[in-house]
């Protein structure tokens, strides 16, 4: 009975997975240090009067219209990418709509239905049983991930601690210093008052989500232990889909180039006199 519970709840993190994901975090740290403009604080420094006042609502509101229409192959929602990199911070209000427009995305319930009908078929969590019951836990237990991560990694944390939850493109340099840099993002962030540091809110709001799991997986699948594994794979596959983030733009360009009309051959005017 151990035996099983233990194989059971090991069944999609397994050691490899938690080993690169904890080498890929430790690693950065470094590349972090060199690739910041600044030291790593010892926690994040609140934002002063001035500072919270700073956010320009009108070009702040005008940005997040702008990233609300952004998509990968006009179906997956890239909402959290900035390319200006001077753009106003978000204010609180403006942080918990893009949480809000992210997580009620068409594509996030789409994407939650194919988990759950992949994870039925492969009988995952089997204390769900199967039918149409087992398959809405595992499309509530799928979605209430992202909701979750979303809502504390993305709204409340960073509006506690100050730090501005969109993806800032490099966009420019080698493709290792691109690499690194979106790499880097998932612990390692732009604060409200512009200056870099640890993305406490990422991290914090992976491990909380991981917490709150507890309350809907099976109790195979609890307990403190998975609870942290599951953050950290987490933060590590983000520092993976970061990757898209930062390249999509070269690849659209890449992709999109050929189905750009040719222009037209010029035509030469005879200008000989008619007889």
């Amino acid at each position: 009975m151990i035996r099983a519970k233990t194989e059971h709840q090991m069944h999609w993190i397994t050691p490899r997975r938690v080993a690169c994901a904890a080498l890929l975090i430790v690693f950065s740290l470094p590349f972090a240090v060199a690739h910041g403009q600044e030291k790593l604080p010892d926690a994040p420094a609140p934002a002063t009067q001035d500072q919270q006042q700073q956010p320009q609502s009108g070009q702040s509101a005008d940005d997040l219209k702008k990233e609300e229409h952004q998509r990968v192959l006009g179906i997956m929602p890239i909402f959290n990418v900035m390319d200006n990199k001077n753009a106003p911070p978000l204010t609180p209000k403006q942080k918990f709509h893009l949480f809000w427009k992210s997580s009620t995305d068409p594509f996030i319930f789409a994407t939650s239905a194919i988990v759950a009908g992949i994870g039925q078929a492969n009988d995952n969590f089997p204390e769900y049983g199967q039918g149409m019951e087992g398959y809405a836990k595992r499309f509530g237990a799928s979605y209430a991930d992202t909701f979750d991560g979303n809502l504390w990694g993305n709204a409340i944390l960073p509006t506690l601690l100050h730090e501005d939850p969109r993806y800032f493109p490099k966009g420019t340099g080698s493709v290792s210093s691109r690499i690194a840099h979106a790499a880097l993002s998932t612990i390692w962030c732009r604060r409200d008052n512009g200056h870099w540091g640890p993305n406490y809110a990422n991290v914090g709001g992976n491990i909380i989500a991981g917490g709150i799991a507890n309350a809907y997986y099976p109790e195979a699948d609890r307990g403190a232990g998975l609870t942290f594994s599951r953050a950290l794979v987490v933060t590590a596959e983000g520092a993976i889909g970061a990757q898209l983030f930062e390249f999509w733009p070269d690849i659209q360009r890449k992709l999109f180039k050929r189905s750009q009309p040719a222009p037209l051959p010029m035509q030469t005017t005879n200008t000989s006199p008619a007889k």
